[in-house]
């Protein structure tokens, strides 16, 4: 028999080494952008994408878990898909038609005049990432990894090298017959949403087999699969609150005289935890289908457990790795925007907290209970939006950071108590916990050990210690599993 925490690790290398080249490839386009465009411009690129993100969760309205949840209870997996689908697919393209028609509005209240084309390639970008949600859920809920990777990873090249064509090769060939014809260098930084646009329709057409089905809509299924997702759309909304309203309202609460800048600055270094957010995002692929596959099995809270412990002993390896070897992690975005790297440790660790989060949130899905998710992430939107309305005037990016570290370390803490209380499972809060604590602590003392020797070379005996201590503390559990 195939030990679970072993198939789900398998599965995560799977989903992560697609989406560690995949990302890794993606936001190599951030050195690039960081110096190509000025600060206020990639506080453009950063605004509206914050906006991206919260249009997904209100167009997906949690039908992506809904169909996790139903198509392994149903008795008709391919009914809960073909519904899923069709519900999707008539909302996105309602949503890219209406948010066409009114796109002059949209775009001056805004603030960008004369570039309704931002909204409108945004607009489908959006729509056509909401249809292919559940095609992707499906290929996870069947394990099929590997065309899920691949999908992914031609998505993110079309992407790369459409922004290296527009942006890199047609204005150092713009004299060029051709190049004139496809180049317009006043489109600018609109650029970015065109070469998005372009891969997500790519991704629809190489989707194509998925969606392929007998189209039937049960609408008493349709009925149910709502009740269910729909706290999960409410938890989504208030959850991109938590991810994301720190990158518009710096726009509005930060100095006018330098908002864009500061916007672009603290984008910019937002993508510089990329390894954690990378780590976070793949694992999620792989673990939300498992968790659900794995509810009926007797030691099921174990598994839990365990893959809780083994998740925050890599989340607190790749928090110590970035920040011990952050003169070469800084070198990722350009000079102008390195002002901002104080906020890469308090996002770090804000992430590792979503993450933990993350694990905790299975007590509520297993449960039919994700009223309590709602709730959960309408409470930590309430800290991020008091915390920024105070400390961005106070702080700037600085206090938008701040906001987001104590948001989900607040969620955190609330999920663990409630969670014990409504489907309890035996975490090793001691032994996880000590990880926790002691990557941030090893960095710290980093900052202290410069004055005797070469700060590079010390580091690196630092981040060996902390490997050999997790070695030696946790082979005789690896072996057990």
């Amino acid at each position: 028999m195939t030990n679970p925490i072993r198939q789900l690790a398998g599965q995560t290398a799977v989903y992560g080494l697609s989406s560690i080249i995949g990302r890794l490839l993606n936001y190599l386009l951030v050195p690039l952008y960081t110096r190509i465009f000025l600060t206020g411009e990639y506080g453009v690129v950063t605004e509206m994408y914050a906006y991206v993100s919260f249009l997904m969760v209100l167009l997906t309205y949690g039908m992506e878990t809904g169909y996790f949840r139903f198509a392994t209870t149903h008795t008709n997996p391919r009914m809960v898909f073909s519904t899923a689908l069709i519900s999707l697919t008539l909302s996105s393209l309602f949503f890219i038609v209406l948010v066409s028609l009114f796109s002059d509005s949209i775009a001056l209240g805004l603030g960008y005049p004369g570039h309704h084309e931002y909204v409108i390639w945004l607009a489908a970008i959006v729509g056509l990432d909401a249809l292919t949600a559940v095609p992707f859920a499906r290929l996870r809920q069947e394990n099929k990894a590997l065309r899920f990777a691949l999908i992914r990873l031609i998505n993110i090249g079309i992407n790369i090298g459409l922004n290296l064509f527009w942006l890199v090769y047609c204005p150092a060939h713009s004299e060029a017959g051709w190049v004139q014809q496809v180049y317009n260098p006043g489109i600018g930084v609109g650029y970015v949403f065109l070469s998005n646009l372009f891969a997500s329709a790519a991704t629809l057409v190489m989707l194509i087999p998925q969606i392929t089905v007998k189209w039937n809509f049960d609408s008493a299924l349709w009925r149910q699969m709502m009740r269910y997702s729909l706290p999960l759309l409410v938890a989504g909304l208030a959850g991109m609150v938590n991810e994301t309203i720190d990158r518009i309202l710096i726009k509005y609460l930060a100095d006018p005289s330098v908002a864009m800048d500061q916007l672009g600055i603290y984008g910019a270094n937002y993508k510089v935890a990329i390894l954690m957010t990378i780590f976070i995002q793949t694992f999620r692929f792989a673990a939300e289908p498992f968790f659900f596959n794995q509810a009926r099995k007797s030691d099921s809270r174990d598994i839990y457990a365990r893959v809780m412990h083994y998740f925050v002993i890599f989340c607190a390896t790749i928090f110590l790795g970035v920040m011990l070897y952050m003169d070469i992690v800084k070198l990722f975005i350009g000079e102008e925007f390195r002002e901002g790297i104080h906020v890469v440790p308090i996002l770090l660790m804000a992430n590792f907290f979503l993450g933990i989060f993350f694990n905790l949130s299975i007590w509520y899905k297993l449960t039919n209970q994700t009223k309590y998710g709602a709730w959960l992430a309408i409470f930590g939107a309430a800290i991020t939006i008091v915390l920024n309305v105070i400390l961005i005037p106070l702080m700037g990016y600085t206090g938008a950071a701040w906001a987001t570290f104590f948001c989900y370390f607040a969620m955190m803490v609330v999920s663990y108590f409630l969670g014990q209380k409504h489907f309890r499972v035996p975490y090793r809060i001691f032994r996880t916990g000590l990880y926790v604590i002691l990557a941030p602590g090893l960095w710290l003392l980093s900052l202290y050990l410069p004055v005797l020797g070469h700060p590079l070379v010390l580091n690196s005996v630092l981040f060996a210690v902390f490997l050999v201590f997790v070695w030696l503390t946790e082979v005789k559990f690896l072996k057990r599993t």
